[in-house]
C-alpha cells in the first residue's frame, strides 16, 4: 500500500513539474501588468520602461506599466501581494520596499513572505557630496573635519529612514562622527538645499548629483558601492578611502508575488537579463548614473535577505519611524 502510495505522489509531484514547465514555454499568452509603485519619470519609471520595451518586443506580449505611488511605494506593493500569483502581475520596486518593513508601524503585507524576487535591474549607488564652502576634499578629511566640529555639520537627506539617510547613517556608525541631520520631502529639495549651502554635505544617488558635480557646484568625495562609479571617473570607493567594509548601495529589481511558479521566474528572469546585456540599454542606464546589475533569482532574493536585516539595523539606530 505505501508502495502504491510513493508511486501516486511521484506521478503527481512529476505531472505538476510538467505542467509548470509548459505554462513557463507558453508564458506569456497575455499581456503582463507591471505595478511601478513610483510616480512616471523616476528611476523606478525609466529603468523599468527601458527593460520592458525589450521583453514585450521578444516575448509577444506587452508589459503594460501600471504606476501606483503613494506611502514610500506601499501602496502599489499591496496591489502586488494581493495579485493572482500566475505571472501576471510583477513589480518594478527599489530597497525602499525593504526598508518600508522596518520603518511603517504596520503594512498591509509581509515583506519577505508575499514576494518572490525575479530580477536585479540596476544599483543605484549614492555618493559622499559637499559644498565647496566646506574644507574637506576627501572621505579621510571630511571625517576628521566632522570630529573636530561635533554636531556643527548639517546634512540633508530625502527623508526619515530614505536610502540617503541611512547611507549616512552607516556611515556615522562606522566612524564614530557627529553630524546633524536634516531631512527633507524628497531628492529634489535634498540636493537643493546641499548647492545653496543650507547643508554642508549629503549621500544622494549619483544620477541626481552629477550634473552639479561637473559644473562644480558640488564636490565628491566617495561613492557607497562596493567598485566605482563610471559616471564619476577618479572619485574612490569610500571603503578603498580609509572606512574599510563600507557598502551601501541601493538598487532597483523586479518581484512577483509569492506563489509565482519558477518556471516563470527563470523564463523573467533570462529575459531580463538578456535586456540588461544589450548594448544600448547598458548606455542609456550608465547615462543616467545607473549601473546594470544581472543576477539569477536566487541571487537576488538572498541580496533581499540580507540588505532586510541591514535595513533594519539602521533603521533602529536612527530611530525612524513612520506612523
Amino acid at each position: 500500500m505505501k508502495r502504491i502510495l510513493h508511486i501516486t505522489a511521484a506521478a503527481v509531484i512529476t505531472s505538476l513539474f510538467a505542467s509548470f514547465a509548459a505554462v513557463a514555454q507558453t508564458y506569456p499568452a497575455k499581456p503582463v501588468r507591471v505595478v511601478i509603485p513610483w510616480p512616471p519619470g523616476g528611476s523606478n519609471d525609466v529603468v523599468g520602461r527601458l527593460v520592458l520595451q525589450k521583453l514585450s518586443n521578444w516575448m509577444g506580449q506587452q508589459f503594460v506599466v501600471d504606476n501606483r505611488p503613494g506611502a514610500s511605494g506601499s501602496i502599489g506593493s499591496d496591489v502586488v501581494a494581493k495579485a493572482a500569483p500566475d505571472g501576471y502581475t510583477i513589480m518594478i520596486h527599489s530597497t525602499t520596499h525593504l526598508g518600508n518593513a522596518h520603518l511603517y508601524k504596520k503594512l498591509p503585507y509581509d515583506t519577505l513572505k508575499d514576494f518572490a524576487g525575479v530580477a536585479l535591474l540596476t544599483a543605484q549607488p549614492g555618493v559622499l557630496t559637499v559644498h565647496p564652502s566646506l574644507p574637506a576634499k576627501s572621505v579621510k578629511e571630511f571625517i576628521a573635519l566632522a570630529k573636530a566640529r561635533p554636531g556643527q555639520i548639517l546634512y540633508s537627506s530625502s527623508g526619515n529612514g530614505s536610502a540617503p539617510h541611512l547611507q549616512m547613517a552607516l556611515l556615522i556608525s562606522m566612524t564614530g562622527i557627529n553630524i546633524t541631520h536634516v531631512p527633507y520631502k524628497g531628492g529634489v529639495p535634498q540636493v537643493a538645499a546641499l548647492v545653496s549651502g543650507e547643508s554642508q554635505a549629503s549621500f544622494a544617488t549619483i544620477s541626481t548629483v552629477v550634473a552639479h558635480i561637473r559644473n562644480g557646484k558640488l564636490r565628491p568625495l566617495g561613492v557607497g558601492s562596493a567598485k566605482p562609479s563610471k559616471a564619476l571617473p577618479g572619485v574612490p570607493t569610500i571603503s578603498d578611502s580609509g572606512v574599510r567594509g563600507y557598502e551601501m548601495a541601493p538598487w532597483i529589481g523586479v518581484y512577483a508575488p509569492a506563489g509565482t511558479p519558477k518556471p516563470i521566474i527563470d523564463r523573467l528572469n533570462a529575459e531580463i537579463n538578456k535586456a540588461l546585456a544589450q548594448p544600448d540599454i547598458v548606455q542609456k542606464l550608465e547615462n543616467q548614473a545607473l549601473d546594470p546589475s544581472p543576477s539569477t533569482a536566487e541571487e537576488f532574493n538572498a541580496r533581499i535577505k540580507t540588505d532586510y536585516e541591514k535595513y533594519g539595523k539602521l533603521v533602529k539606530l536612527t530611530g525612524a519611524k513612520i506612523e
